[in-house]
């Protein structure tokens, strides 16, 4: 049988490891969120390289980009 003082310790134990768990989650959850701006900013910037490109383009075609 389990005694008091050895629940209570396996109680503490288990606390901290949630709670753990929680400093974890909000360590992934904050590497998402900037890797998703990251992301974003990657997009906006090939967005734009599209348009350049696009450009070039119709110059090299002998023709007055739009």
């Amino acid at each position: 049988m389990t005694s008091p003082a050895e629940l209570e310790r396996k109680v503490r134990q288990l606390d901290n490891d949630v709670q753990s768990i929680y400093e974890m989650l909000a360590t992934i959850e904050a590497t998402q969120k900037r890797q998703g701006n990251r992301l974003a900013e990657i997009a906006t910037s090939q967005a734009e390289h599209g348009a350049k490109l696009d450009a070039i383009l119709e110059l090299l075609r002998g023709r007055q980009p739009e």
